[in-house]
């Protein structure tokens, strides 16, 4: 067990970080993830990772906060002692409004955990894992959204403006990070059954996005955790820099 390698995502407590904590650990990875809430359902997902023969950690950190964030990769050091593995998923969306209601509070909140906090685990985990800090490469994988193209209509422009901006840092990041053996890559979900949709405020979101959909149908939060391994694993070793559209053609 010793040998495995190590995945941390962020946000693991639920929806897509959750299906992607579940599937890496039946693909052999070990998993530690974060949570800002919910330490039931993150005990969970860390007891399934055991279950599944894996180490599972859950460590509470809120990725809107620097120190939070400091201590995640702490605990990651002293409990695994590798990193091979992020997975940026942990976000932040907040009720739908126009822009005459969004705030300065609202968009700090959204920025800190969305953008800067991505920003901050890429650097922690840049420093275990490039060469030039005694590591061996590994991969970064960011979860962005359909919203950064759609421009997030329907009193979400603010949450599709930070995934805008997390598009740009995967394509910056990729290429600065190239000759150190990190590959950088985004998933773009689109429409997916997860409970995020409640967090926007408007009741039937889903249904009433669902014509839209080429498909037909929303995604599953295990079509998109598919995704995000594929990025990490050598069978995207030429892959870097890529935006990969998980949204049934929309």
């Amino acid at each position: 067990m010793k040998n495995r390698s190590v995945l941390l995502i962020t946000g693991g407590s639920r929806g897509i970080g959750a299906a992607t904590a579940r599937l890496a650990a039946s693909r052999g990875y070990d998993v530690c993830l974060s949570y800002a809430s919910r330490p039931e359902a993150a005990e969970e997902v860390a007891a399934e990772v055991r279950a599944a023969g894996g180490r599972g950690l859950a460590v509470r950190a809120d990725c809107g906060r620097a120190e939070d964030i400091d201590g995640l990769f702490a605990v990651l050091d002293a409990e695994f002692g590798r990193l091979d593995v992020l997975v940026n998923n942990a976000g932040y969306l907040d009720r739908a409004a126009p822009i005459e209601e969004i705030t300065a509070e609202r968009l700090a909140r959204l920025f800190a955990v969305n953008v800067a906090g991505c920003f901050l685990c890429a650097r922690q985990a840049v420093l275990r894992m490039a060469p030039r800090h005694g590591g061996r490469g590994g991969a970064i994988v960011t979860v962005s959204s359909r919203a950064a193209s759609l421009g997030g209509t329907g009193g979400l422009i603010d949450y599709a403006a930070t995934k805008g901006a997390l598009d740009t840092f995967t394509i910056g990041l990729a290429k600065e990070l190239a000759g150190d053996g990190i590959r950088v890559n985004a998933v773009r979900p689109g429409l997916v059954d997860t409970d995020i949709h409640e967090n926007s405020g408007v009741p039937g979101r889903m249904a009433q996005l669902v014509p839209s959909v080429p498909l037909g149908r929303a995604g599953t939060a295990e079509e998109v955790a598919e995704a995000i391994l594929w990025l990490a694993s050598d069978a995207a070793s030429y892959c870097t820099g890529m935006l990969l559209d998980v949204a049934g053609g929309r």
